[in-house]
Formats: C-alpha cells, structure tokens, sequence
C-alpha cells in the first residue's frame, strides 16, 4: 500500500487549466497539451511501460533501470509551480511528456526532461512541448531550463540548438549539458512561427482540399440541411468522392449513402457533421476512430444554448485535436473553396460564390448565409469562405496562415465578434497585410471590465502571458475587449477596420479589382455640381484631399472639353457630357503627377447613353494601371455589369460617398504599407534581474512609491520625486532648480497643465485588457483627454514604429512637434519612454496597471521628466501562474 502524495488533511493545488492548449506538431498532426491530473496515473503507467529500451535509456541518461508502477504514478502528482508536468496527448493516451523541478537553491532555475513516445519521435512532439513548458516557465518566474542529454540522442540535441533560444552547452562529452533562457528571444519567436505556419498549412490541408468528404447526417428530402451540403458538393464540381452517410437510405441526391462512417469504403478527409446536437459527440468519436482527418460541426444547440453547450463544444475541441482532427464549429454553415485545386462547395447555402480572388471568414453561420447572397450580387468573386461558427479550434489566425500563401487569394476578409488570441492575431496579420489587404468588420462595443478608460486610468481586467493562450479551446468566453484594444490592434497590424457589412464589402470591391492608391490625392469628375460637392466632403473626411490640378493639366481639359466645362478639381462636364468627354478628362487627370486616384460621377440625363460611358471608363482605367479608378452612376440600373470587362472592373457604388470611404481605407491602407516595418529595439540600461528582485519582495496591490521609483529606474526611466507622499492623490514635490512645486504654474491641489514656454504636461497608462493584455495610453493632461477623449492606445509589445504613430497619432499633436505654440517637445525621448514602459510590462506581467502622471513634456534635446508613478501588481501572479 502507498501512501499517498496529497493526504486528506493537505490542500491538493489548483489545476492551471489556462496551460491547456491545442497543439500541431510539424507534420500538421493536431494534438491537445495540458497540464498531468492525479487521474492520469494509469495513463502514465502505459506511457512508459511502452517506452523502448533506447528511449528509457536515453530518459535516464545510461542504463535502463524500471521504476516501480507506484513510483510512476507519483509523477502525475504535481504543484503546477514548484514542479509541472505538461502532456501531449494523442487519442487517449499519451504521445509526450515534458516535467520541470525548480531548483530549490536557484528558484529561477529549473531541471527539465523530455519523454516522447517511442513511433512519434520524428514528429515534432519535443519542439511543441519546449514552446509550452518554455511559455510556462517564464509565467512562473523561472528563466532558465537546465537539461542533461546523452550525447548520441541527437533528435533532442536539435530541439535544444533549433528552439531559436538562448543555449548554452557544456563541454562535448558523454552527457551534454544545456542551459537554455526562456525569454523569448526574437530568432525563437521567429522559428517557433516558421514551425507553426508550416503544421497550420498541413493540418487544414485535408479540411480545404479534401480528397474525398462525407456528409454524416445525409438526408434525402430536399431543402433540408444534410440533403442541401450533399447536393451542393455535387453541383459545385468537387473532384473527390463524396459519402452521404444515413442508415436508413440508400442514395441521397443521386449519391450512394452508407449507413455508418465505419462502413465507408475508404477514410474520408473531411467529415460533415449535420445530425442533432446530442448525437455529435458520437459521431465525432466514430469519425476519429475511423481515421478522418477534419470535422465540420453544422448541428446547432451548443455554446449559443448556455454553459452547458459550451461545456459540451469545448470537450469535442479537445477530443478531436487529441485525436489528430480539426474541427470546424459548431454552429457553422460550412466550407468553401472555389480554387481549382479544390472546388469545395461543403456547405447547405442556397447561393455559391462565384470564383474570384476574396476568401473571408465568418464567425457568424446566419450571417454566411446573407454574405454569400450580397457578394453574388455585388459580383464579388470568392476564392474561399470558411464559417468557423463558435471557432473552439479552427480559427481566424489558422485561416490567415492558409491565405497568406494561397495564390487564388488577393484580399482577406474577417467578420470578427470575439477574439481568441490576440497577440497571434497580431503577429500573423503584420506578416500577410504588406501582401495582401485584410479587411474586418467588428461591431465597436466597450465592456467595463478591463476597459482603458479615455482618460488613460486603465482598467482592472485579469491578466496571465497572453503567449501562452490558445485560440479559445479550453476556456470559456472572456470579457469583450475594449473597443479601443480591438482599434489599436488592427491599426497596428495593418487590419482595415469596418464598422458594418455595407462598408465591409465597399472596401473590399475597390482592393479586390484596382490597385491601392500611391497617396491620398483624389479627383473629383462629375457631370452634376451637387453631388460633387457631397463627395468633396466625403473625401475630407475619409481623410483624402481634393486638391487643385496642375496648370498643364487644366491646359489639356481646356482644350479637349471646350469653355463650358470647370477644370478646377472637381472637374465639371456640366450635363451635356459624352462618353468622349470622360475619357478625355479621366486621361488628363490620372497623367497628373499630383493626383493618386479618381472619383467618376454620372447622373443619367434625360438622354442618356450609360454604357457608353462606362466603356470610356474602362478604357481609361485600363490604359493608367497604376492608379484607381472608382465610380458612382446615381440613380444608374444594371451599371455593375457595364464596368466589367473581363479580369477588368471598376468598382461602382449606389452614392459617392461610400466610393470615398472605401479610397480612404485603401489609401490609409497604402500607407501603412509603405511605412518602414517596426521592430522592438533592445533598450540600453534596463535591468531586468533587479527588477524581478524588488518585485520578490512586493505583495500583490499598489507598490510603494520608493520601489516604484527604483522598478521605473530599473528601465532606465528616472522619476523626479519619490519622496515618501508622492504616491496617489499627493502632488509633486518641487526640488532646487525644477520647474516643479509652485512655479509650475498651477494652484495647490491641482493637476499642472500646459504652460506657455515649457511644453504641455501627459501621462502614459497601462490598463489590463481582459482579452489583449496590456494596453498602452498616452495623452495630454486635462481638457485633452477628460473632455476631447484625445488618447493613444496601443497592445503591447510595441515596435519603434508603434511608439511613434502613438505619439504622433493625438490631435493635440501639433503641440508636441512644434507647428503650434512653441517649438515643440523632445519626442524622441518621449516615443524611447513609450517602449520603456512597453518592455517593462512585457518582461514583468505581475504588472497589473500602472500610471505615470504627470510627465513634464520639455524642449527638444531636454527629454522628459516623469514626476510621479503608480504601480499595482495583480493578484493573480502570486497564485503561480497566469489567469
């Protein structure tokens, strides 16, 4: 009899369940990672009593000696601080096992060993645990992993030396020691993502180019779901075999039907899953037993239902990915892939895009539905939609990795209610907008919990290492971010935002079919002087400019279109225009080197001659590639089929001013594009160890503004005053020489504000976003932001890019560069605070908010002066590990 490890009258530890994670290995083989339970035991015990010879000698590091089964089950006892044990399962058993042990007299280093299962050696297993215990480590303030290894066991020498970390070796001998630091460093960062595309492009492979698909759940009667997905693989081309699957039929939709996955004649790739909710979890084992490679979920009644369903969908996700399958769903409408490689019409939607060269993926399945039917009669093309429903695993991010390089798609399209990781949403979206525009629409709402506050307060929301988090699967939904979050993220990915369908599929319409302008200089031809005027104004707002023409420019129009015409810009043809004068005045505008893009309005006289002009339209745009050409016909039917001409079209809306609108994301867009890509800088003077031991001996809530101070120094940035009193609510005190105290201009008991000659005073804040971590605000102090709301928000980690559209983002901004009130304030020593602070919060996440309140704002060359800081740490990091 053993005595067991956790007695009654002992506290068995909280289990981590935010370290569970799906995982791909390299060959696109899903598996689930997680944190050993006390009832994987057993499993334990199977594991390494299916362990060859070799591998329990390469474990053990020389002879092979068998622990006791009572020995081995002590190792599924853990305390998920101290010690953690991480698991990769495949099915029900386990594939790979990963464990640290703190070292008790340098707690932060720990010993790590790696056991992979005997035939999944050559899989990847070992390089997806590193990234796991790595990410988990840190989060537990442990910097270096210390691993012992035989030195003939090369598989997991090149884990170590591949991992993109920082290794250190011992000298070679028989056992090869390595110390490897788990901050991540860029060159692990960028290996682990080259690791994961490649696994992400595998791995959904068989659910987008399927060889063959079943639709478990067939039915026979038309108009019905199961018989409308059948039906539609048919018609739409699909090359494969396709298995309607119904016991109690023997054809569906002129296919021959099976009555059982099991008794399908061969494994399919794809499974579609149409049968009610209560049946799915069935049919989802049956599919996995019977080798499928990727699930659809259509069946409704999960999360939408309550805690239950989601309970429910969160359990298939992890089954499914232990069992090497993707899924899709629930509570989805489908998959389509109209490329030639596929042409995949997995889906029950009465209207089929038509191919072109947008993909799009939807979280919401009734939505699809009234998508694919708008972009039919927009004639918007789709290379492929994807409706990841409730998105427990597949996700937008892994729908990324697979456009990114697909050569049918040249714009991405997102609908976005809910995101799962962010900072991968990040990373993936900063690499493919350069090549390809990404265009979200996402409805704009803020939450209380974790929101940052205009004013730059931050928020309260919890926290752990947002590296560490999975898509969704595994965790119930959390708060919405703020809306200031989900803006800051998508402009600094280069994310075309969208507040609505409509303006969705505008911008989308001009990127799919013209090039992005090279600037934002916009001409205006019309026929009609009223509505000229409307898309003036439109274009100012959407941030283009109207400028005039060139003198040679105007020469050319007064020639080719007479007296009557105003060659100003707008131009006007007055009412009498032919299809000869727009061409002539198009041709005359898009050779002007000054302008980057041209508007064409036509309102039907009473003799009109539409497709005349249309065609001169098309003639125009043809012969100046490189500039767009957009159009509005008002009042105009059946104008979208005149400006098409074959792989040419010119994009026509209903009013010019969504014409505008969607020129002024394009041409945002561009210029984001042509921005030199940021980098986070390595900052000189920054002291992480001593950092990390003031913070040892700091309990969780505000932090004592001395140490505050010293926390602050320790990233190179000084704080004027932190005298005992300078904390919250206290002012600051004035020190011989400063410009503080009552010289500062402002009545005791307030808040000092801008003051001629000396440059306005700001804050920088740092609020914990529920879903996208830290959130960085900057603004001015007073009227700037408690009543103008002027404050920058940008998701941590920032690049040197990032700081400085910050900064230069306010509409205060022309009194910090000097083209109002002064010559302005030293902003690059500002915009280096800026990413002080960024690296400050990334390397140490027990930093729940922080404010720095005010900071003197001072003349160029003069830096700043920071004369107060507030520093609450959360609760949560004292529990041993991230929320």
């Amino acid at each position: 009899m053993t005595t067991p490890l956790y007695p009654e009258d002992l506290q068995q530890p909280a289990y981590p369940d935010d370290l569970e994670q799906p995982g791909l290995v390299r060959t696109g083989r899903s598996t689930f990672v997680r944190p050993i339970r006390p009832e994987d035991a057993d499993r334990l015990v199977a594991f390494v009593g299916g362990l060859s010879r070799a591998t329990l000698a390469y474990r053990s590091l020389g002879p092979v000696i068998r622990a006791r089964d009572d020995v081995i089950r002590r190792g599924a006892y853990v305390d998920y601080l101290n010690e953690l044990a991480l698991v990769a399962l495949a099915g029900d058993e386990i594939a790979g096992l990963v464990r640290y042990v703190r070292d008790t007299e340098d707690p932060d280093h720990a010993e790590v060993t790696f056991t992979i299962r005997d035939d999944d050696q050559s899989e990847g297993f070992g390089r997806l645990l590193l990234e796991h215990i790595a990410a988990a480590a840190r989060a537990r303030g442990i910097r270096v992993l210390k691993a012992d290894v035989l030195a003939d066991n090369t598989r997991m020498i090149n884990v170590f030396l591949g991992s993109g970390y920082r290794v250190e070796s011992g000298p070679p001998g028989q056992i090869v020691h390595f110390d490897i630091a788990v901050d991540p460093q860029a060159q692990a960062v960028a290996r682990a993502e080259r690791r994961e595309h490649t696994a992400v492009r595998r791995s959904l492979r068989p659910l987008l180019e399927p060889r063959s698909v079943a639709v478990i759940g067939a039915n026979r009667s038309p108009l019905t779901i199961g018989h409308e997905i059948v039906a539609n693989l048919l018609r739409g081309g699909f090359r494969g075999s396709v298995f309607p699957v119904n016991p109690r039929a023997g054809q569906v939709a002129g296919a021959r039907a099976y009555p059982s996955v099991r008794e399908l004649p061969e494994p399919p790739d794809l499974a579609l899953i149409a049968v009610r909710a209560e049946a799915v979890p069935d049919v989802v084992r049956e599919c996995a037993a019977a080798g499928v490679k990727a699930v659809v979920v259509v069946s409704t009644g999960f999360g939408e239902t309550g805690a239950a369903g989601r309970s429910t969908e969160l359990e298939l996700s992890r089954f499914a990915r232990a069992s090497g399958m993707r899924l899709v769903g629930p509570n989805c409408m489908g998959v389509v892939n109209t490329t030639p490689a596929a042409r995949l019409a997995a889906t029950f939607s009465p209207a089929l895009p038509t191919p072109g060269r947008v993909a799009m993926s939807s979280q919401s399945g009734p939505l699809g539905l009234a998508v694919l039917d708008f972009a039919r009669r927009l004639r918007l093309g789709f290379s492929g939609f994807v409706s990841v429903g409730h998105a427990v695993d597949v996700s937008t991010n892994d729908l990324l990795q697979w456009w990114e390089e697909d050569p049918e798609t040249s714009v991405i399209l997102l609908h976005v209610e809910t995101f799962g990781n962010p900072r991968r949403f990040a990373r993936i979206a900063r690499r493919v907008a350069p090549r390809k525009p990404i265009i979200a629409v996402h409805p704009g709402h803020g939450h209380a919990t974790g929101q940052v506050d205009p004013g730059g307060r931050g928020g309260s929301g919890r926290r752990g290492d947002p590296e560490s988090r999975g898509d969704t699967a595994g965790h119930a939904d959390p708060p919405g971010p703020s809306d200031s979050a989900v803006s800051s993220l998508f402009a600094q990915s280069g994310v075309i935002r969208t507040r609505s369908l409509q303006e969705l599929f505008d911008a989308a319409l001009l990127l799919a079919h013209q090039p992005p302008p090279p600037g934002n200089r916009v001409a205006v031809i019309t026929n009609a002087g009223g509505p000229a005027a409307l898309t003036v104004g439109a274009c100012v707002a959407s941030g283009l400019r109207v400028p005039p023409l060139g003198e040679r420019t105007r020469e050319t129009l007064r020639t080719d279109l007479g007296p009557g015409a105003e060659v100003a810009n707008p131009v006007d043809l007055t009412p009498m225009a032919t299809a000869a004068h727009y061409r002539q005045a198009l041709d005359a505008v898009l050779a002007d080197d000054g302008i980057d893009a041209a508007i064409v309005l036509f309102m039907p006289p009473l003799a009109d001659k539409p497709d005349e002009v249309a065609a001169a339209i098309l003639d125009a745009a043809e012969a100046a590639p490189s500039k767009p050409v957009v159009a509005s016909f008002l009042g105009g039917a059946g104008v979208a089929d005149l400006l098409h001409r074959g792989e040419l079209v010119v994009p026509t809306y209903a009013f010019p001013e969504s014409a505008a609108a969607s020129l002024g994301h394009a041409a945002a867009y561009q210029a984001w594009r042509s921005t030199p890509a940021g980098v986070v800088p390595d900052l000189p003077g920054v002291d992480t160890d001593r950092a990390r031991s003031l913070l040892a001996g700091c309990a969780p809530g505000p932090v004592p503004p001395r140490i505050a101070a010293e926390l602050l120094d320790s990233y190179g940035i000084a704080v004027r005053d932190a005298e005992p009193g300078s904390g919250p609510g206290s002012e600051p005190r004035s020190e011989p020489g400063s410009e503080l105290g009552s010289e500062s201009g402002s009545e005791p008991g307030s808040e000092p504000g801008s003051r001629l000659g000396s440059g306005p005073d700001a804050f920088l804040s740092v609020g914990a976003d529920p879903v996208f971590g830290p959130v960085i605000a900057f603004g001015l102090t007073g009227d700037y932001a408690d009543l103008m709301a002027d404050v920058a928000h940008r998701v941590t980690p920032l690049s040197d890019r990032d700081a400085r559209e910050m900064v230069r983002s306010l509409r205060a901004a022309p009194l910090l560069d000097g083209r109002v009130g002064g010559p302005g304030v030293d902003l690059s020593a500002l915009e280096e605070t800026v990413l002080r602070i960024s690296a400050m919060v990334e390397d140490l996440p027990e930093i729940e908010a922080m404010e720095l309140r005010p900071i003197r704002l001072l003349p160029p060359g003069d830096g700043v002066a920071v004369t107060r800081a507030t520093i609450r740490l959360a609760d949560e990091t004292r529990k041993g590990g991230p929320s």
